[in-house]
């Protein structure tokens, strides 16, 4: 895997993030988390993120965008499965950019470069979550063809419920 890739703006080049650059991550989390009005819920820090992201067995994967060589933002991701499909997919945890650098095509680049991959591992789809009262990042996405899926709602358990469910409580 090159260093970084290229793309279609030549200030812009998306890279893998390595070990090292577990501290950026947790401020780009954080980033996201104060923008998403969610500051408090980040309980991540950097050897959980290390531990997690780099270590043995990765959950998940993290790409950087750089702009003239500066990180700007940032996409995190985990392979998912379609049983319908039969196929392995691409489910986009989190996508930010910085504030000041929105409108540049960093999203978009972030973005494409994840269907691209995608498209590499044979992937059927490339999938997100955003919070309803987004109406920015809602404009952007239908923008770039997504649809939301209307008929879909999203559960989630965690913490002393999914203690409970586990029979650990």
């Amino acid at each position: 895997m090159p260093e970084s890739i290229p793309t279609s703006l030549p200030e812009l080049k998306i890279r893998f993030a390595t070990i090292d650059d577990a501290p950026l991550v947790l401020d780009f989390i954080r980033e996201l988390a104060a923008y998403e009005k969610l500051a408090d819920a980040v309980t991540a820090d950097i050897d959980t993120l290390r531990a997690s992201l780099f270590g043995e067995k990765p959950a998940a994967e993290v790409v950087l965008a750089d702009w003239r060589g500066e990180p700007q933002g940032f996409a995190l991701f985990f392979p998912n499965f379609s049983t319908f499909l039969g196929r392995p997919g691409i489910f986009l945890e989190d996508l930010y950019v910085r504030p000041e650098m929105r409108g540049k095509g960093i999203g978009r680049a972030l973005l494409a470069f994840l269907a691209g991959l995608a498209g590499e591992r044979g992937c059927g789809r490339l999938e997100w979550s955003v919070l309803n009262w987004n109406k920015p990042a809602i404009g952007f996405y239908k923008g770039l063809g997504a649809v939301p899926m209307e008929d879909w709602t999203v559960y989630r358990v965690a913490g002393a419920e999914l203690a409970e469910l586990a029979g650990k409580s």
